[in-house]
Parts: structure tokens; C-alpha cells; sequence
């Protein structure tokens, strides 16, 4: 404070630099704002790929089930008297 009251040449560099300071410092925490926001957004689409991902699998296990155990099909068209 006593910086920006004093004329000397020594007070007002002392200033100015304060000033670039307190500027860097505001972009600086502007900068990690906006990286903290794009954070989370990943974030949160690697949550739903998760569930993607695990939905997935679900359906596989289920298809490998179904391989597993397949039930016999009744034959469709002709039939001749030997098919039953």
C-alpha cells in the first residue's frame, strides 16, 4: 500500500510489480478454474463409459449362456413321413 503512495522510482517499480503479481496470480487461478472444470467433465463420461462398459459384458455373459444351452428349434417346410 505504501507503494502506491510514495513517488519515488524505487516505490512506483515496486508497484508495478505488485500489480503483474496479483494479475498473474488471478490468471493463474482462472487457468486451474477452467482446468478443474474440464476434469470433471471427463470425469463424468468416464462414470457413464463404466456403465457402458459393464452393460456390455452383461450382454456377452448372457449370450454365452444362451451358447451354452441351446434350446432345439422345431423344424419348419416339408416334412416327410421319416423327419417327424
Amino acid at each position: 500500500m505504501l507503494s502506491g503512495i510514495l513517488n519515488s522510482d524505487r516505490a512506483i517499480s515496486v508497484n508495478i510489480q505488485i500489480m503483474r503479481i496479483f494479475t498473474r496470480i488471478r490468471q493463474m487461478l482462472t487457468d486451474t478454474l477452467s482446468l478443474k472444470l474440464e476434469i470433471e467433465v471427463i470425469k463424468d463420461k468416464l462414470q457413464n463409459q463404466d456403465k457402458n462398459i459393464e452393460l456390455v459384458f452383461s450382454y456377452l455373459d448372457e449370450l454365452l449362456t444362451k451358447q451354452e444351452d441351446p434350446t432345439p428349434r422345431k423344424r419348419i417346410g416339408f416334412k416327410t413321413n421319416e423327419e417327424d
